[in-house]
């Protein structure tokens, strides 16, 4: 493997049945965790606006926004394959807007792709982003973007005609440009299908594992998020950190901390000196 993950290496992975990795990064040191430890691909996802900022859904994410956690996964990735979510309405207005706001993503904030979310309505933007050189990842089941014309944050495709629009959504994304799909909150067996169907790679979440492979929020698998079904948690961060932040706070009450070795000091010609300019100062005042 390159010193950068590329989109040739993923499309080889799929060929070989290796599954590929992709977890969630929004600032720099997450970044540089997630990326030392050999995941395939980082996106910085609009998800931020819940993860990092507290707003109830993605809606209210802002290109600004976007361009900001962006450049500081960049900062702090060397290798992963960096992908940035257009968020709401920078891409569905015009294919010009669109054209426009990923480049920012790709020029000021040192994505490698970016991704966006919707079916076969999206392929006249993914081609636009094709000729203009820009990467592009499709995402389709579960749009968070479009939660309220979903009625909330439901699984996609339960019924034949539905799973056969995600078939049709997906291959139409496939033949437009995209270099691959995220699959999110669908039946495991619609994803399977999908995934066999397309020579492009699938990224699951919450989509079974016969994708091509799987991508969390870092947060929710350390135990830091939310606890969707879809997620496996893999560490209590949250019970560390605050057994840590409550250590912190009695050893301040205690008067533990700081302690010698963390308390920077003069010598005592230089305490002597010190004080003699006071109390000259006092004199002369």
């Amino acid at each position: 493997m390159s010193d950068k993950v590329t989109i040739h290496e993923l499309f080889d992975k799929k060929g070989r049945g290796e599954p590929i990795t992709m977890l969630t990064a929004y600032d720099y040191p997450t970044a540089r965790l997630v990326d030392r430890s050999g995941i395939d691909m980082i996106l910085v996802g609009d998800s931020l606006g819940m993860v990092i900022h507290g707003l109830p859904n993605t809606t209210r994410v802002t290109m600004d926004m976007m361009v900001m956690h962006c450049a500081a996964v960049a900062r702090g990735a060397s290798q992963a394959m960096l992908v940035g979510d257009l968020p709401f309405l920078s891409y569905q207005v015009s294919v010009e807007e669109a054209v426009r706001n990923a480049g920012r993503l790709v020029a000021d904030g040192g994505m490698d792709a970016v991704k966006l979310e919707g079916g076969s309505e999206m392929v006249p933007i993914v081609e636009a982003l094709q000729m203009a050189g820009i990467a592009v990842q499709g995402h389709i089941g579960l749009t968070p973007q479009s939660i309220s014309k979903l009625g909330g944050f439901k699984t996609q495709g339960r019924s034949a005609e539905a799973a056969r629009q995600l078939l049709d959504d997906a291959l139409a994304l496939e033949a437009a440009g995209c270099f691959s799909l995220v699959l999110e909150a669908m039946p495991d067996r619609v994803a399977g299908l999908i995934s066999h169907k397309l020579s492009i790679p699938t990224i699951g979440i919450g989509a079974g594992v016969e994708c091509d492979g799987q991508v969390l929020v870092t947060q929710d698998m350390l135990g830091l998020g939310m606890a969707p079904k879809f997620v496996r948690q893999y560490a209590d961060a949250a019970e560390f950190i605050n057994a840590a932040l409550v250590a912190y706070r009695d050893d301040v009450l205690a008067r533990t901390f700081p302690a010698k070795e963390h308390t920077y000091s003069m010598t005592d010609d230089e305490w002597e000196a010190f004080r003699a300019s006071v109390n000259g100062a006092r004199q002369e005042g």
